[in-house]
């Protein structure tokens, strides 16, 4: 009786033990045991950004061959040594779509079986409506993963911006009062912080040449009909508008009548906004101090190109415009154009000014 038991428990082991090796074995392709009913447990963590490790658990989920992110199709990459029946192991593509989708897993034996995920998206900023801004003033940012953002502060400080409203495209921001001169701003969500690679310039620290007025001291310095109006303005409700002449040599800008606008080794960019004409125009940059000589010459070495009919900025070095190049105060400073020799051109400025 007793080696009946013995040998009864010997072919139990031997039976039990092949079990054990086939549910460990893997197949040719180095994956493990792919099953026909799988069961997939949950996955850890249950939302996550880009390039973030992810465990799904279950029973029965080995052999895997592939792993999509439902949105696009976006496939996920994984190593098969690392994955058992129990668990695998994968990442979140960097190229993920974010927001709530299913992950689409695939088997050796052809089974499929999803499971329920969140993907979060850092914050993206596109383009903004300013660049500059004042005390209580709006900003609106456009870009993408808004939606969820808990906290936008400028670079390197404490100190909080109001989120007015946000949509998964766009952050409405009010401006705080600050003491610096321009800085960038980090803005927090679900899935982690970004740094924005645009700068932003408090206007009440810059040096005004003109933004709703003229700066101190600052009059019209231009050559053709030029004006402050209030038909068209980027910040606030003026702008100053600027006509060119068909077939005139004009320049039209700003002059310092007294003592000239000092040079200053605190200056650091010259910044504006421009309306454009009907079409596409080429402007030059002019000065009486720069290095090509009087106001409104042929110098050409600081063009810009200005867009029809929309507001474009520019934010230039002092350094690569010259202003100062033959002395330290400068009495007149604006744009000129050759002509223009088809028709002529009328272009809006606002928020001139020099960043410190």
């Amino acid at each position: 009786m007793k080696t009946k038991i013995q040998l009864f428990a010997l072919m139990f082991a031997f039976v039990a033990g092949i079990t054990l090796f086939s549910s460990c074995e893997k197949d040719e392709n180095g994956y493990s045991a792919a099953s026909g009913s799988p069961s997939p447990g949950t996955i850890d963590p249950g939302q996550a950004a880009g390039n973030e490790v992810l465990t799904l658990t279950g029973s029965g989920i080995g052999g895997v061959t592939s792993v999509i992110f439902e949105k696009d199709s976006v496939e996920a990459t994984f190593n098969p040594n690392f994955n058992t029946e129990s668990a695998i192991i994968f990442r979140v593509p960097s190229d993920a779509i974010p927001g709530q989708q299913n992950i689409i897993f695939k088997n050796s034996k052809g089974v499929e079986f999803k499971v329920p995920f969140k993907v979060l998206g850092l914050p993206a900023v596109l383009s903004v409506s300013n660049y500059n801004f004042v005390k209580d003033g709006e900003i609106v940012l456009t870009g993408k993963n808004l939606g969820d953002v808990s906290s936008v502060v400028f670079q390197g400080t404490t100190t909080p911006l109001t989120v007015v409203s946000k949509t998964a495209t766009t952050l409405t921001l009010k401006m705080p009062e600050t003491t610096f001169a321009q800085a960038k701003l980090e803005i927090t969500n679900e899935a982690g912080k970004i740094t924005t690679t645009q700068e932003f310039v408090n206007l009440d620290n810059a040096f005004h040449i003109f933004t709703d007025a003229y700066g101190a001291g600052i009059d019209n310095g231009s050559w053709g009909p030029a004006e402050v109006t209030t038909t068209v303005a980027k910040t606030g409700t003026s702008s100053f508008k600027a006509g060119y002449n068909k077939g005139n040599w004009s320049a039209d800008g700003f002059a310092n009548w007294g003592t000239g606008i000092e040079k200053s080794a605190d200056f650091k960019y010259f910044s504006f906004w421009v309306k454009g004409a009907d079409r596409d125009l080429t402007f030059y940059i002019t000065g009486d101090k720069k290095a090509g000589g009087d106001y409104g010459n042929s110098d050409r070495t600081t063009p810009i190109t200005v867009p029809a009919n929309v507001w474009t900025y520019f934010k230039l070095k002092i350094s690569d415009v010259g202003f100062w190049a033959n002395g330290n105060s400068m009495q007149r400073m604006g744009w000129w154009i050759p002509g223009p020799d088809d028709a002529d051109a009328v272009i809006y400025f606002d928020d001139v000014i020099f960043i410190k």
